[in-house]
């Protein structure tokens, strides 16, 4: 079976800026018309605060990635 280059649900993600591991990509936007990657989603928090809000995603764009590798996704946020 070969491997999809833009399989990003297997991707952990990272913030090269503090080291923090954000989580797994969740979903990607892209623009319709050019279909162009605009950004992906991560979970946000899971504390339980968090229950009550309404979107507590964590929405990064694709201007912040930094590096993709085969199983981990850099970002600067």
């Amino acid at each position: 079976m070969q491997d999809k280059g833009l399989d990003f649900k297997h991707k952990e993600v990272v913030n090269i800026k503090d080291g923090k591991r954000l989580g797994y990509v969740q979903d990607v936007c892209a623009d319709l018309d050019t279909g162009i990657i605009t950004s992906i989603i991560v979970p946000g928090s899971n504390k339980i605060i968090n229950i009550f809000s309404s979107n507590n995603d964590i929405v990064i764009p694709w201007k912040n990635i930094k590096c993709i590798g085969d199983d981990l996704i850099l970002v600067e946020i």
